[in-house]
Parts: C-alpha cells; sequence; structure tokens
C-alpha cells in the first residue's frame, strides 16, 4: 500500500500538515479572534493577517495515560516490613502530592498564552467559510448547457486554417535530420564541383572517372531528396480544440451607497466597513463575479472602486437615483437571463420627501423580479437605535422597504448602529442556508 506524506512547508519551517492539524484543534479561539478583529480594525485592515492568542491548555498535544479509576492492574511492589502478601493498599487521596502544579497560587508563577501569526489567507478562510451569495444559480438556468472551445494539444487531422506552423516545421525537421535528407548546401556544393570539371576541354582519365563519380553521386543525392520529402504529410499537425462545459453561474453585485450630505463621517465609515466586507468575501469566495460600485447624493454614478470608498463627494439626498442608474446597467450589461443579479445597499434612511415611495415602486415593479436577492442596510445613530421599539417603526425609506420585504421574500433589510453591529448583520444577512433554498 502506498503512503503518501506532505512534506511541503509553511514560511516557519514545520510541517503544512501539522499546521493544518492545530489550526482545526484550536478553531473555536481563532473563529472568536477573527470575529474580534473586524469588529476592531478600520475599513482597510480588515483582511489583514492576524495574531491569535491561544491558552496553552489547547496546544498540548493528546496522550494516552492509564485512567485514575477503574479497571484491572496488576502490579509488583517492593517488600518491607508492614504488610503481607494479600493485604489490601488504599490509594492516596487525590490531591496529596507535593509535586507542583499549573494551578493559580498566591506566589506561584503562571503561563503566558501561546500566540501564533494567523497568515491572511487562513484570516479569510475562517472569516467566510460559512457564507454564500443564496440562491446563486437560477432554475431556469440549470437546464442551460454552455461549451466554449478550450486548446487540447495537436491532432494530425483538421482545418487548414487551424494548421500549426511551428510544430508542423518542427516535426518535418526531426524527421529530416532522422532521415539524413541530404541538405540544398550538400546539392550545390557537389553541382558546382561538377560544372568545375565540365569545363574542362580535355580532361585526363582520372577527371573524366571524378566527373562520373560525381554524377553519380548527384543523382543518388536528387533522388534521396525526392523519397524523403520536405514536408511530409506526416509532419502536419493542427491545433486541436475540445468543447468543455462551462459554470453557467454569471453573477454581478451592485454595491449601492448613499453618500449625501445626511451622511456623516460616522454613517459614512459604517457603510465602508460593510462594503469592504462585502468585496472582500465576493473577492474571496467567487472568481467570476463583477462588482458594480454606484454612489449617489441628489444624483447617482457607475464609479470605481477607489472613487467608491474614498471619494469625499456630498450634496441632497434622492436615494431612487442610484436606482435608476442600475436598471440602465442591467439593461445594456447584464440581462437576467443570463446572469445571476445582486445588490446591496446602504443608506441613513433619509430621503427627498415623496421619493422613497418611488423606491418601492422601482424594486417592487422591476428590479425585485430579476434580482436573486436584495440586501439593504440602514444606519442609524446609537440613540435612536435604543429608542427603535421593533423593524416596523422607522423612516420614510425604512417603512417604504417594509412593504418590499413583505411582497418579496428575496428582499432584506437590517439596521446598524455601531461597528461591532456590521459582522453580524452581514453574517444574517449572506449565511449559508443548510438546506441550501437560499434565503427566499
Amino acid at each position: 500500500m502506498a503512503h503518501f506524506i506532505d512534506r511541503r512547508l509553511n514560511p516557519k519551517d514545520k510541517s503544512l500538515s501539522n499546521r493544518r492539524r492545530f489550526l482545526k484543534r484550536v478553531r473555536t479561539q481563532i473563529k472568536k479572534a477573527v470575529e474580534d478583529a473586524v469588529r476592531e480594525r478600520g475599513v482597510a485592515d480588515v483582511g489583514r493577517a492576524k495574531d491569535v492568542s491561544v491558552p496553552t491548555g489547547g496546544v498540548n498535544e493528546p496522550s494516552f495515560r492509564k485512567a485514575s479509576e477503574g479497571g484491572r492492574r496488576e502490579r509488583v511492589l517492593t517488600g518491607n516490613k508492614s504488610f503481607q502478601t494479600g493485604d489490601r493498599i488504599e490509594k492516596p487521596p487525590r490531591g496529596g502530592g507535593s509535586g507542583a502544579g499549573r494551578q493559580g497560587a498566591p506566589g506561584g508563577d503562571g503561563e503566558d498564552d501561546f500566540l501564533f501569526a494567523l497568515s491572511r489567507e487562513e484570516f479569510l478562510d475562517f472569516f467566510f467559510e460559512d457564507l454564500e451569495l443564496p440562491d446563486l444559480v437560477k432554475q431556469s438556468l440549470k437546464e442551460i448547457t454552455r461549451t466554449h472551445p478550450h486548446r487540447a494539444g495537436y491532432s494530425t487531422s483538421g482545418a487548414p486554417a487551424n494548421i500549426n506552423i511551428a510544430r508542423t516545421m518542427r516535426n518535418a525537421l526531426g524527421r529530416r535530420i532522422g532521415l539524413k535528407r541530404p541538405t540544398d548546401k550538400e546539392a550545390q556544393a557537389l553541382l558546382k564541383e561538377i560544372l568545375k570539371l565540365e569545363k574542362i576541354t580535355s580532361p585526363t582519365p582520372e577527371q573524366r572517372a571524378e566527373l562520373a563519380g560525381l554524377r553519380a553521386a548527384y543523382e543518388t543525392l536528387v533522388k534521396r531528396r525526392k523519397i524523403v520529402a520536405y514536408i511530409d504529410p506526416l509532419d502536419v499537425r493542427y491545433n486541436h480544440f475540445v468543447q468543455q462545459p462551462e459554470p453557467n453561474a454569471n453573477a454581478v453585485m451592485f454595491c449601492l451607497m448613499d453618500v449625501s450630505a445626511s451622511m456623516g463621517e460616522r454613517e459614512k465609515d459604517l457603510a465602508k466597513r460593510f462594503f469592504m466586507l462585502l468585496h472582500l468575501f465576493l473577492d474571496r469566495r467567487y472568481e467570476k463575479t463583477d462588482i458594480v460600485f454606484i454612489r449617489h447624493t441628489h444624483d447617482a454614478s457607475e464609479v470605481d472602486e477607489d472613487t467608491f470608498f474614498y471619494s469625499p463627494q456630498t450634496g441632497g439626498t434622492v436615494v431612487s437615483t442610484a436606482l435608476v442608474v442600475m436598471q440602465d446597467i442591467i439593461r445594456d450589461r447584464y440581462p437576467p437571463s443570463e446572469w445571476n443579479i445582486y445588490a446591496a445597499q446602504a443608506s441613513d434612511g433619509e430621503n427627498f420627501s415623496g421619493d422613497s415611495q418611488r423606491c418601492a415602486t422601482l424594486l417592487g415593479d422591476d428590479l425585485m423580479q430579476v434580482c436573486q436577492y436584495f440586501a439593504y442596510v440602514e444606519i442609524v445613530g446609537e440613540d435612536e437605535a435604543q429608542l427603535i421599539n421593533s423593524e416596523a417603526t422607522g423612516m420614510e425609506l425604512w417603512e417604504s422597504y417594509g412593504r418590499v420585504a413583505e411582497a418579496w421574500p428575496n428582499f432584506a433589510r437590517k439596521r446598524v448602529a455601531t461597528a461591532a453591529d456590521i459582522y453580524p448583520v452581514f453574517r444574517e444577512l449572506f449565511a449559508r442556508d443548510p438546506a441550501g433554498q437560499g434565503h427566499g
């Protein structure tokens, strides 16, 4: 039976398998450290590596030892004056020994926790291990088979347009060298000697014999060059393509953020924290997911990642402008029949009078029909969060979105008041459904 041993080294020159086994044993402590790190860090440092402290009790390797109670034992004890054969010896009481233990004592020494570095890759793996985009593949897309031609080496037959010239010439050269086909240089040299002797008007018998030999050699050379062709049909190679199925789970995430004047530095920081987590999550878990960033004040526009997170733009508040821009982008670039469409929106809930109803209409009549999932995060003040008694009460935008949530099960809304709320809310919105039914 074959035994495979993984001896790949990590940066600390420890066995990779040992490190994986260690991380598995201290998973509980690591998960807690990761959650605490996300709550404490700034926007730009969410995905940094992390030093994790683990109690020394969780570091010790497991070992086998005899149970202190029960079981059958046979011992050989030294003889003495106090005991006879067959006497029963009582076991000493627990804690009666004088050895040094690890329990705390007023005058004793303690042990520091074990500290080790968790790499960025490991940090993100632990952080996102049980999150996913809900209902990623639409039912209508499951029956569609999409294939794409992929290079699969070379073949000896194919269309002329697929001839691989470099591989064909390489094969021809190898065959000519192997069969020792005379070269053009050798043929020209013989022909030059023949012409030189033919110009002699009165050749000697030796010259005539040499000329005859050269002509015979040249005829043999020409015949061999014809037999061993420069390019043979066996040399020709074609680029070979095979049709491979491609995963038909194209997904796009729309990130909509309110940057109006009503959004102060605290509100914008919380919104950026949420979207930073979302961006890290998509980048880590899904390779083929497009991300569209939309910022809005009284006007909305699609922007790049840097502008989305760091531009100091401000202005009035008309939330529906962001939804209209999202509508236009879907219509132009992301047909719902081919794309799984998701959206996440962050706002403080303040909006131009009457615009909240328009937002609800845009969502209910159009966007929710093409979206797999829409998550709305409202950022409220800490004092305001204590006064709000239920999800039914709130700003005009919150109440309008409440009617959307009642009509569409794939719409979710949550409130955030402090940085510590970001992580729990994010996990609620994107937690993996064990039944595989998504959030709706």
